[in-house]
C-alpha cells in the first residue's frame, strides 16, 4: 500500500483564526463606530440540513460580535412573500448582510430573489452585480462568494505564490466553478474548468498543479487523476453510507488514494466548509463597512 504523503490542508484551523480576526475587527467597529454588523438568513421550508447550516450560520455570526437574525417562511408560502421579505431587509438599516438558504422550494424562483437583494448586502457575493465585479478582475469592489474565498485562503496556507500555476477546478456552478476560476485568474494562475462534457478529464487533472474539485459526487476524482505534489481543494460534501450503516461525510475526491499522491490536500469534514462560514462573516463586515464609507479593516 502508498505511503501518505499529502498535507493535510486544516480548513478548521484557518476559519478559526479567520473568525478571530473577524471578531476582532467588529469589536473595533463598534468600538470607534458604534457599528454593530447584522446579518440576515432566510430559511424557506424546513430542510433538516439547511436549518443546521442556518442555525451554525447564527451562532458563528454572534460568537464574533455580529448581530444575527433568522427569518423564517412556510414551504408552501407564495413567491411574493419571500421578495416582500428580502425588499424589508435590504430597507433594514440594521442589517448589513443578506443570505437566501438555497436550494428554494420549486414554487421560487431563485434568479430573481438574488436579484431583489441589494449587490452591497449580498455576502453570498450571488448577485450579477457581484459576479459581474469579479469576472472583470475586480474583486476588490465585490463580495465574493464565500466558498470560493475559502478555496483562495486555504490555496494561499500553501502556495507563497499561485503565479504561473496551472490550475484546473472541474465543476462550472455559479456558486463555487466559475467564481473560482475567476479568483485563480486573478491570481495569475493558468486556469482551465473542466465539467460533464469535457473530453479526456483525467489527463488534463493530471496536469494541474492545482485542483479544485466541485461536483457533488463522491469519490468522482480518483488517485490516478492527480499529479504528483498537486495541491487538491475538495470542495464536494457528499453524505454516504458508511461501513456500519451510518451516513458519513465524503468529498468529491477519493481521498486514501489521493492522499498518496497529492502534495497538500483538504480534508472532508474539515477543510473548505469552515472556510464557508469564516468567509460569509468576513463579507458581512466588509459589507458595513462598505455601506457607511469606513475603510475595511486590514486584518481580515
Amino acid at each position: 500500500m502508498s505511503a501518505v504523503t499529502a498535507r493535510r490542508i486544516d480548513g478548521t484551523a484557518l476559519a478559526s483564526a479567520l473568525r478571530a480576526r473577524v471578531a476582532a475587527a467588529a469589536a473595533d467597529l463598534r468600538a470607534r463606530a458604534g457599528i454593530v454588523p447584522g446579518l440576515a438568513a432566510v430559511l424557506v421550508g424546513a430542510d433538516a440540513a439547511s436549518e443546521v447550516y442556518v442555525r451554525s450560520k447564527g451562532k458563528a455570526a454572534e460568537a464574533a460580535g455580529l448581530r444575527s437574525f433568522t427569518h423564517r417562511l412556510a414551504a408552501d408560502a407564495a413567491p411574493a412573500a419571500l421578495l416582500d421579505l428580502v425588499h424589508r431587509l435590504v430597507a433594514d438599516e440594521a442589517v448589513d448582510g443578506i443570505l437566501v438558504q438555497l436550494p428554494l422550494p420549486r414554487q421560487f424562483d431563485a434568479s430573481a430573489v438574488i436579484a431583489a437583494i441589494a449587490p452591497a448586502k449580498d455576502v453570498d457575493g450571488f448577485h450579477v452585480v457581484n459576479a459581474g465585479l469579479l469576472v472583470t478582475g475586480r474583486s476588490d469592489q465585490a463580495l465574493v462568494p464565500a466558498t470560493p474565498q475559502g478555496c483562495m485562503m486555504l490555496l494561499g496556507s500553501v502556495h507563497e505564490r499561485l503565479a504561473g500555476l496551472d490550475a484546473v477546478v472541474v465543476g462550472r456552478s455559479n456558486i463555487v466553478g466559475k467564481p473560482v476560476a475567476s479568483l485563480l485568474l486573478a491570481a495569475d494562475c493558468t486556469v482551465t474548468i473542466a465539467h460533464s462534457r469535457t473530453c479526456d478529464l483525467e489527463t488534463k487533472c493530471r496536469n494541474a498543479d492545482i485542483l479544485v474539485a466541485a461536483v457533488g459526487r463522491a469519490g468522482f476524482v480518483r488517485g490516478a487523476w492527480i499529479k504528483p505534489g498537486a495541491t487538491v481543494i475538495d470542495v464536494g460534501i457528499n453524505r454516504v453510507a458508511g461501513a456500519d450503516g451510518r451516513a458519513r461525510l465524503v468529498g468529491d475526491v477519493d481521498h486514501d488514494e489521493a492522499r498518496a499522491v497529492a502534495g497538500a490536500i483538504t480534508p472532508v469534514p474539515g477543510g473548505v466548509g469552515p472556510m464557508t462560514i469564516a468567509c460569509l462573516l468576513r463579507n458581512t463586515v466588509i459589507a458595513a463597512c462598505r455601506r457607511r464609507g469606513i475603510a475595511v479593516p486590514a486584518v481580515i
